[in-house]
């Protein structure tokens, strides 16, 4: 069996995807967000849905860089809190 860094070399660790849990509310908010949004395109011509669709992309695009930034953090964080423990006198080393 592979290491998590080895695993992470060869590609196989995916935070972004593999970190979704079964959350019946984020399910269930899902379903709400898919419905109100088929609701709205069909009261949209042609040209507002255009609209539409640029603001998802920018949405998106907005959400891939926090969740970045987010996974970055926290990595950063747990990384802190590993080197703590480890060594419990390097507070000094970590600023």
């Amino acid at each position: 069996m592979r290491s998590i860094l080895e695993e992470l070399f060869y590609g196989n660790v995916y935070p972004s995807t593999d970190c979704r849990g079964d959350d019946k509310e984020a399910r269930e908010l899902m379903g709400y967000v898919a419905s109100h949004h088929e609701n709205l395109l069909k009261t949209l011509d042609d040209e507002q849905k255009g609209i539409l669709e640029k603001f998802n992309d920018c949405y998106d695009e907005l959400t891939d860089i926090n969740e970045r930034e987010i996974f970055v953090y926290a990595f950063r964080l747990g990384m802190r809190i590993a080197i703590e423990v480890l060594l419990p006198d390097s507070n000094s080393i970590i600023r």
